[in-house]
């Protein structure tokens, strides 16, 4: 009996449990994202007007964080009308140059202060947030968590729900 009971309760918490996304970061989800703010550009500025903005928080040093910038460099050419992808990092403009393999072609920027990385309460890189033009966080957690991949297909559906809302 005492057997069985331990089977039930792991069951349950599998059931339970494992259906829910592991965050390591404080949730935004359908809330307003914190201020973009960073300290210097390490590419040009980009114009977000209008856009989706897609915010990854990254360092040189980790390595899920560099077999991600594939993804992200395809996200920024594939949707470069309706989204922007900015990396963060709290690492030195040296190193971030440094980094050239991946190649990152998305913008770039630092922020030592890491203010919006603290905002957020991240506490495990890299942790990404998808804000829709009206400042909503739609999307966030880590990019390659298997199950709540950030993908292509994540973004069009976000993008495509937002503009039919707009639309009506």
């Amino acid at each position: 009996m005492k057997h069985l009971i331990i089977i039930a309760f792991t069951l349950l918490s599998i059931t339970c449990h494992g259906q829910k996304k592991k965050m390591w970061a404080k949730s935004f989800l359908h809330k307003p994202a914190p201020q973009l703010v960073v300290e210097e550009w390490v590419s040009n500025q980009p114009e977000t007007e209008s856009k989706f903005i897609l915010v990854d928080f990254w360092a040189t040093w980790c390595a899920p964080c560099k077999r991600a910038i594939p993804d992200l460099n395809e996200f920024q050419t594939e949707f470069k009308d309706d989204l922007v992808v900015i990396g963060i990092s709290d690492e030195s403009k040296e190193k971030v140059l440094r980094q050239r393999n991946p190649k990152i072609e998305y913008y770039s920027a630092l922020d030592s202060q890491q203010r919006m990385k603290t905002a957020l309460e991240v506490k495990a890189i890299p942790h990404a947030i998808l804000i829709d033009p009206d400042g909503i966080v739609v999307w966030e957690g880590y990019p390659l968590l298997a199950g709540n991949e950030l993908t292509s297909e994540v973004i069009a559906k976000h993008i495509a729900n937002y503009k039919k809302k707009k639309k009506n």
